[in-house]
């Protein structure tokens, strides 16, 4: 099936483009433009053509981190995870990587697996990231302190074994015995290590990724602070060009100004994530980060819109497949308001 979507405002990680246009044909884009060169793709038989009227056009959203929503946990059941996935789905999170909390080894190998198979048979899911359970106690957040271990390179092979190659992300606290050559094989398995729920300082930080990490879980929250003495991780993480950052903007674990002052030093390597729970009516969705990123923060919207869309791809390895509005990337694109509240969605070519 072909569909096509024309006279819309596009804004990607490339630019903003006015009277812009875009056509699907099946899981893939085919052609974009501006103009009237849509004309010839909207008589292909059976196709779908859709008026923009001028507003927002973006890619799908893209999220790394996030455990749930409307209700639904992302590490109890098959069931579980799609109920979560719809809901942000539904607000335009096109692509989405499972996150579990800390447990046990034989637990997060169960709940590996099933997220596997979910990959395999749904491209929308990316795969799996283990958020734990090897993390600094006193930074543990609300993972339960039970099941917080040290690093074991037997034990971490057993989870990568188990996930099938859909692994897609670690966080380690590199303080932790063994951690840093935990780092080198996550990162020789092809797994992006983040860096988080740590006391480590900027040296230390800096030394982890030097070793490989690439991503800092939910900057500024479960680590400490930048100081005027003590730049800590955060501080190491913006003056890397080779990490990026995960923000969390629902009002309560980032201040707005705090944001802006990221994406100033960082702009391009900013990754929006829920880091959604299972709570209703609680959870964070990217529609919503994302107007926090353009209205709380005065973001440029080329930016807050990297933000959810190349810079999570680029972070995933996947930004030649996802993340931008052009000819041969993933069929996913979100349609929205003039206030950035998503009106339609598509996801592979189809409308969610």
């Amino acid at each position: 099936m072909t569909v096509v979507i024309h006279s819309a405002t596009k804004v990607d990680a490339d630019g903003q483009l006015e009277d812009f246009w875009v056509a699907f044909t099946g899981t893939t884009i085919a052609a974009a433009g501006v103009g009237t060169g849509w004309h010839g793709w909207a008589t292909a038989a059976n196709a779908e053509v859709v008026n923009a009227r001028g507003r927002w056009l973006t890619p799908g959203f893209i999220d790394v981190h996030s455990h749930g929503g409307g209700g639904h946990a992302f590490d109890r059941d098959a069931d579980g995870i799609s109920a979560a996935l719809a809901v942000h789905r539904a607000q335009g999170t096109t692509r989405s990587v499972v996150s579990l909390v800390s447990n046990t080894s034989e637990s997060l190998a169960v709940n590996l697996a099933l997220i596997a198979t979910l990959a395999e048979s749904d491209p929308l899911v990316l795969g799996s990231h283990l958020e734990g359970p090897y993390l600094a106690p006193s930074r543990r957040g609300a993972h339960n302190a039970e099941f917080l271990t040290t690093p074991d390179r037997d034990e971490v092979a057993g989870l990568v074994d188990a996930a099938r190659g859909n692994l897609r992300q670690v966080t380690i606290a590199p303080e932790l015995p063994g951690a840093l050559e935990v780092i080198d094989q996550l990162v020789d398995a092809d797994v992006v290590v983040a860096i988080g729920h740590t006391e480590a300082d900027f040296d230390l930080a800096r030394e982890a990724f030097d070793h490989g990490a690439s991503l800092l879980t939910h900057a500024f929250d479960a680590m400490p602070g930048i100081g005027h003495r003590e730049p800590g991780p955060v501080t190491a993480a913006l003056v890397d060009p080779r990490v990026a950052l995960e923000l969390v903007l629902d009002g309560v674990h980032v201040h707005a100004e705090v944001a802006r002052i990221a994406f100033y030093a960082a702009p391009q390597r900013i990754v929006l994530v829920t880091d959604a729970m299972s709570t209703p009516g609680s959870s964070l969705t990217q529609d919503a980060a994302l107007r926090s990123a353009i209205f709380d923060s005065g973001v440029d919207p080329v930016l807050a819109v990297r933000a959810v869309t190349a810079s999570p791809a680029r972070a995933l390895k996947l930004d030649d497949t996802l993340g931008y509005l052009a000819p041969g990337f993933a069929a996913d694109a979100v349609l929205l308001d003039a206030g950035w509240n998503v009106e339609q969605v598509w996801a592979a070519g189809s409308m969610v």
